[in-house]
């Protein structure tokens, strides 16, 4: 058996000395006897970025959007052509009965306009917001000085309606002309723009997964408790993508809970979750607990887990600079406020 290898004491030496030799950490190679070996540190700024996960892109024909384009189309006209045979049907009894049809009939049309423009608003703005998202990885790899500016502006153009970046905004906006790399200038940007976002993103999460915690716990039927668990999960993934500038409709909520589950699937989020799960309630705690308690912490850490997920999909730039929120950290936000309610 081989005995363990002893620390070695501090010493010093001359970088002239010729028995002091620098080698890389994956040089595998054993110098001499006698020999002083030095491994340099990496330059943080020097380390790769990792790299996110990216949905795959789908290419090719859509037969399914062409499927529901047609029926939507045939729907809209087969509601036309009643709509058309009611007014006409209603000038048949009354001139003012006939009017009246048709004011509620154009009423109705102006509405129909109105969502259409703000459900495709919403699709756009979530669009714009994946896309910079993706280009803004891009420059953290490829450096490109001219495109970590066009991101810049965009961000900034999306970032004008909040009233809480106003002064990061400024700051931001005062160093677009300095000579500043394209990475680093993406950096600065998530430092000062992303940072009060998310921390008020980390807010929402554990809030809603205390919530979702304290009322599973107490609620008495299992139908209840797939309703709230998931109003409460749309409700926070609504309210992460009006904070990071999107403006989600029906259809656009519809797309982005389709996001986040593919984010997870791809992720491996749940696979995370569950081992967490596991290692804190494996360690006396769920002892302490009653049984719908437990599944309240559960239900709580899975909404948390989801609340994750759809803070990577709708903010609009990656994490390089700052940390990305830990499942850990909401865990012990959530089980403080457990044993504050026993």
């Amino acid at each position: 058996m081989s005995e363990r290898a002893k620390p070695r004491r501090p010493q010093t030496f001359r970088l002239d000395d010729p028995d002091v030799v620098v080698v890389d950490a994956e040089n595998t190679a054993r110098p001499g006897r006698g020999t002083i070996q030095i491994t340099p540190e990496a330059d943080p700024s020097q380390l790769p970025v990792p790299v996110e996960a990216v949905l795959p892109v789908r290419r090719g024909f859509r037969w399914g959007a062409l499927f529901w384009g047609s029926v939507a189309g045939l729907v809209l006209l087969g509601l036309g052509l009643g709509v058309t045979h009611l007014i006409e049907d209603l000038f048949a009894r009354s001139e003012a009965l006939g009017y009246v049809g048709a004011g509620l009939a154009a009423a109705a049309a102006i509405a129909l306009a109105a969502v259409i423009g703000r459900e495709t608003y919403g699709l756009v703005r979530l669009a714009t917001i994946e896309k910079l998202h993706q280009r803004a990885a891009a420059v953290l790899l490829s450096d490109d000085r001219s495109e970590s500016r066009e991101v810049v502006a965009e961000l900034l153009r999306i970032a004008h309606a909040n009233p809480r970046l106003a002064r990061p905004r400024a700051e931001l906006a005062g160093h677009a002309d300095d000579i500043i790399d394209g990475a680093d200038m993406i950096k600065l940007a998530e430092r000062e723009l992303m940072a009060p976002l998310d921390v008020e993103a980390r807010r929402l999460v554990s809030v809603a997964a205390q919530r979702v915690s304290v009322v599973t716990a107490v609620s008495p039927r299992a139908l209840i408790d797939v309703l709230f668990v998931f109003v409460a999960s749309l409700r926070m993934i609504r309210q992460l993508a009006r904070l990071y500038g999107g403006r989600p409709g029906t259809l656009g909520m519809i797309s982005l809970l389709r996001h986040v589950i593919a984010h997870l699937a791809i992720t491996g989020g749940m696979a995370a979750s569950d081992s967490l799960i596991q290692q804190v309630l494996g360690h006396g705690i769920a002892a302490k607990l009653s049984q719908r308690l437990g599944e309240g912490v559960l239900n709580g850490l899975l909404t948390a887990r989801l609340g994750l997920a759809a803070i990577d999909v709708t903010r609009p730039m990656p994490f390089a600079a700052l940390p990305r929120p830990a499942l850990a950290d909401l865990a012990k936000d959530l089980l403080r406020k457990q044993e504050e309610n026993e």
